[in-house]
């Protein structure tokens, strides 16, 4: 009988390898922003990025004293993801790229650089406004080592096995581009079971099917998913359209900023919309999002609740924000509120605040431009450590 009252329900998040075209304008994004910041922490950078067959168009609004070569950088990250010759339907070498770059809007500008709360208060330290409004959302869960829903975890260790298997050499039919998609059962609450296992792997024109169904079921899902979430009834759909040769930019267009669920949770939690890549951090559509989940994994590492979700909002040209909000799901050792109360004495979630705490004015984004911006073990972020566990208990008491 307990069966019965069992709620069960299915959850699917896809990842993307670094030669997805909407990837790679992400990463050349994030290649502009590093250069810019290495030489000028204080630029104000919002650079979006858009390709097609042999065309890559660099666009947006930025204010900075250095120099940096746009259209080097940019080829310099395509040909790092892997597009280096004509035979891959695109070439860096050899591609256009156009430039579009006017500096930010003085209006904008003086409510970021003159916050509303120094402009109206006197004898107030003047303080960094918000770049923009938007509501940013936070997320950590202990489901999996990397505090993310296991569904964005597993879809995300897929494609980074597909992309060790193309540059070392192991699948050398394997081209940049591809795609995972995964779909878990979750039973009142916990992961049980993976339901269904897709997997795209852009692949040279010689190589069967056969091959490339033998290659991504043993080694890339059997190494990424933990066998006992395996079943005999889950389903495998490895290249499903039968064909997939031409891939990237050819393929499809590219931009900057359409895959932000990628980039997040999975579409486990809610996005406000605003993507991260080529953003400097005044922008708190992503130092914000960075803010939140590094306060909601802080709660989770401190055991102080199973899952935990923040949500921010902010006004343009306002230091603090707007609204804030924390909740456990019924999982929390504290009430909510209380929680939220200890984590706003722990952390100052204006811009400089956030930016002041996790030290954001130096290049380091271009590398979570691929494979997620959380749960990354593989990087020293600042966002994902731990160094806040012992603050919120002694807050919540």
């Amino acid at each position: 009988m307990k069966g019965m009252y069992e709620m069960k329900r299915v959850y699917a998040s896809e990842s993307v390898t670094e030669g997805h075209p909407d990837k790679m304008c992400d990463q050349i994004s994030d290649a502009i922003l590093d250069a810019i910041l290495a030489d000028d922490p204080m630029a104000r950078v919002a650079c979006e990025t858009c390709a097609t067959t042999g065309l890559v168009l660099v666009m947006g609004e930025i204010t900075t004293q250095t120099y940096v070569p746009i259209a080097d950088i940019a080829r310099q990250v395509i040909l790092d993801v892997g597009y280096d010759h004509s035979d891959m339907g695109f070439d860096g070498h050899s591609c256009a790229v156009l430039t579009a770059v006017h500096e930010q809007s003085a209006d904008i500008s003086q409510g970021v650089s003159n916050a509303q709360e120094t402009r109206e208060q006197a004898g107030v330290d003047q303080q960094t406004g918000a770049g923009d409004q938007g509501m940013m959302f936070g997320y950590a869960c202990n489901e999996t080592p990397e505090l993310l829903p296991m569904p964005i975890a597993l879809a995300h260790r897929m494609t980074r096995r597909m992309s060790e298997l193309r540059k070392d050499g192991t699948l050398p039919w394997m081209r940049p581009d591809g795609k995972s998609q995964v779909s878990v059962s979750y039973v009142d609450g916990k992961p049980v079971s993976v339901d269904a296992v897709v997997v795209s792997a852009q692949h040279a024109a010689e190589v069967d099917q056969t091959t490339i169904r033998d290659a991504m079921m043993e080694l890339v899902i059997k190494q990424s998913v933990p066998a006992h979430m395996l079943h005999p009834e889950t389903r495998y759909f490895v290249n499903p359209s039968g064909r997939f040769v031409i891939g990237g930019p050819a393929g499809d267009s590219g931009l900057t900023g359409r895959k932000i669920i990628v980039d997040t949770y999975g579409g486990f939690v809610p996005h406000g919309g605003g993507c991260f890549s080529g953003k400097d951090p005044t922008k708190v559509d992503r130092s914000a999002a960075y803010a939140a989940r590094y306060l909601a994994r802080n709660v989770v590492s401190a055991g102080l609740a199973a899952r935990c979700q923040v949500t921010l909002a902010y006004a343009i040209g306002v230091a603090q924000p707007v609204s804030f909000d924390v909740d456990t799901f019924g999982t929390g050792q504290v009430e909510d509120h209380a929680l939220a109360q200890a984590l706003s004495s722990c952390f100052d979630l204006s811009p400089d605040g956030i930016i002041r705490k996790l030290n954001l004015r130096r290049p380091l984004y271009r590398q979570v431009a691929s494979y997620g911006h959380f749960g990354r073990p593989d990087l020293d972020l600042p966002w994902e450590k731990d160094d806040l566990v012992d603050s919120i208990k002694k807050a919540v008491g």
